[in-house]
């Protein structure tokens, strides 16, 4: 088989575009593919899809292909451009490769799937690219699946940070809960980030919003309340965050007794840190012992934990004024306790309660955003950190935005014979 027609078949090219030239070079590895339209053309418009007469072209790109056997492969092309009565001059939306790219359609994709499972040094390497090449393909896809993305505000949202280096410097995120997606990333954790999110939508669409689960972090209950109508009742303080506070005055009370037991010579506590953190039914087996025996003591710790176990029931009810009630009890237990820290983390849940229980009405926490959490973790020690916090947030979209990265070819075709 003819080269000319061999590569007009394995790259889809159809009339009134041809395979002008092929050129084999054996010392560089590398194979060039001419390709060129004929002369009797009219070219359609990017902007209308109106077919005019030819006006010029723009000068020839080449675009990276798919390797053939094991040979780099490269197209070159001469776009034509259109003057269009209503639009000007434009350049025709080329078959091969997107514009502003320097790479075909097919090996463009090739790039972004190899991403998804490699550092941007793995698949520079695996691809034959330089660093910044791999990166500006990455951008490109991120840049593509954001602007396709639809523009909506989902209605059930979760608002969390993300640390991205030591010395408290934060990302916000903002996921969609039942997507499964990050919809927006933003520097720092202050009022102004989430606000910077809300103000891209109108009063009508934020109505929309049936529920936000966030952590008890003052300025994202602030923008929130500002923006998101009857946002009273919408934010649910994720049960995560909630215990969180509760687990670090139980870990307080486990350091006083450990350093009070150890001045009388007693190492009881010592290495037992995670058996009073972990819930009842996550301890691990072979620690079971070790804890019953430390249960039956009268220790201030296990009174701490005891505490501790009782308030992850008030999710398990279904009603705003059945939480309340639980938790007036189990609030008067730990007020009454005579363990300082404990006292003290039950009087902040307090002051949150009634975004608490509104986890009664939503049914939503921030699980999903610590999963992603855990998977930008994962990209973040592949990628041995980010050069800067653009980088951060573009590699946040590629892999947990959801969007749709892969470049395609026009709708319809750019280019057709005169007479038609």
């Amino acid at each position: 088989m003819d080269e000319k027609v061999f590569y007009t078949k394995i790259l889809g090219i159809k009339p009134p575009w041809f395979v002008k030239q092929v050129i084999m070079d054996e010392a560089t590895q590398r194979i060039d593919i001419y390709v060129d339209h004929e002369k009797d053309i009219r070219v359609r418009c990017s902007e209308c899809g109106e077919f005019y007469g030819m006006y010029d072209h723009a000068p020839e790109r080449v675009y990276r292909h798919l390797n053939t056997c094991q040979m780099e492969t490269y197209i070159h092309v001469r776009p034509p451009r259109v003057n269009c009565p209503a639009h000007g001059v434009k350049q025709i939306e080329s078959e091969v490769g997107e514009n502003g790219s320097d790479m075909s359609h097919a090996f463009e994709s090739l790039v972004i799937r190899v991403a998804q499972e490699c550092s941007i040094e793995g698949t520079a390497r695996l691809c034959g690219l330089t660093w910044d090449k791999g990166w500006n393909a990455l951008e490109r896809a991120v840049n593509r699946g954001r602007g396709r993305k639809v523009h909506r505000i989902p209605s059930r949202i979760g608002v969390d940070e993300k640390s991205i280096a030591k010395g408290h410097k934060y990302e916000s995120l903002v996921y969609d809960l039942d997507a499964g997606t990050v919809e927006f990333v933003w520097d720092d954790r202050g009022q102004e980030s989430l606000e910077s999110y809300y103000r891209q939508f109108t009063k009508e669409e934020l109505s929309d919003v049936k529920a936000v689960a966030m952590d008890m972090w003052d300025p994202y209950i602030a923008a929130t309340k500002a923006y998101v109508p009857g946002a009273e009742k919408k934010i649910v303080f994720d049960r995560f965050h909630v215990m969180k506070h509760v687990l670090a005055a139980v870990d307080e009370v486990r350091k006083r007794e450990h350093s009070e037991l150890s001045e009388c010579g007693e190492q009881t506590l010592k290495g037992t840190r995670y058996l009073w953190l972990w819930s009842e039914e996550n301890i691990p087996w072979w620690r079971r012992g070790e804890f019953e025996t430390l249960r039956a003591k009268d220790l201030q710790i296990c009174r701490a934990w005891a505490i501790k176990e009782n308030l992850r029931h008030l999710w398990d009810y279904r009603y705003e004024a059945h939480m309340r009630n639980y938790f007036k009890r189990w609030y008067f237990w730990a007020t009454h306790s005579r363990l300082e820290p404990i006292k003290k983390a039950a009087k902040t849940v307090k002051a949150h309660i009634d975004n608490i229980v509104t986890y009664a009405r939503h049914r939503i926490t921030n699980a999903l955003g610590e999963a992603i959490n855990g998977k930008i973790e994962k990209v973040k020690r592949m990628a041995c950190g980010f050069r800067n916090r653009s980088h951060y947030r573009t590699a946040i979209y590629f892999h947990c935005g959801g969007l749709d990265l892969f470049p395609k070819p026009p709708d319809q075709p750019t280019l057709c014979f005169r007479s038609t």
